[in-house]
């Protein structure tokens, strides 16, 4: 406990020194800008309506085009799957319907895997039903994935407005508690503009 003291301590100290020597070159290479509430409420819209229509597109709208990898490929997985899943649904299904209607010259007709189980239609209704359900999760997590391409895009353009002053500090004080008065360490955080 004490060493963790100590070292968050030492930290802030060379922290304060570091940030005393470079506040002068911050303040040279930064442009400030006064927040504007409509101009940040339109560009959340415009990146939102942008990743509703395209997937993708929002992140680019907010410069954050490495993202746009990571949203088609969940959208791309999910959309393989289902029509993996949806194909298996229509030979089960017709597997199903063929070993079922006791026409036994239709069996010929029954796809591999599912001839070799032809006398237990069960079976194949049971993996008709389970790739069913495979189905509607891809569809699910399809609209889930779509909805956190949105969102995301949202956060994003609110976060690109957040302005970070350089009037933010956080300071380990040693003295007396002002509502107990007893002595200890205290953390000390300015917020101000």
């Amino acid at each position: 406990m004490i060493r963790s003291l100590l070292c968050l301590f030492a930290i802030c100290m060379v922290a304060s020194e570091i940030r005393g020597q470079q506040v002068d070159s911050l303040k040279k290479n930064l442009n400030f800008t006064v927040y504007d509430a409509d101009a940040a409420k339109a560009m959340v819209r415009k990146a939102s309506i942008r990743s509703a229509i395209l997937p993708g597109w929002g992140q680019i709208t907010n410069k954050k085009i490495w993202k746009v990898p990571l949203v088609w490929g969940a959208l791309g997985t999910t959309g393989y799957l289902f029509f993996q899943n949806y194909t298996q649904y229509q030979d089960s299904r017709d597997a199903y319907r063929l070993a079922t209607d006791g026409d036994a010259s239709n069996d010929l007709q029954i796809k591999q895997p599912y001839y070799n189980v032809r006398s237990q239609p069960e079976r194949i209704r049971n993996f008709r039903n389970a790739v069913r359900q495979n189905m509607d999760y891809c569809v699910l997590f399809f609209v889930v994935f779509w909805g956190l391409n949105v969102a995301d895009a949202a956060v994003d353009a609110h976060l690109k407005s957040f302005d970070i002053s350089d009037d933010l500090s956080l300071q380990i004080k040693a003295g007396a508690s002002e509502m107990s008065g007893h002595p200890g360490i205290g953390l000390k955080i300015s917020l101000s503009k």
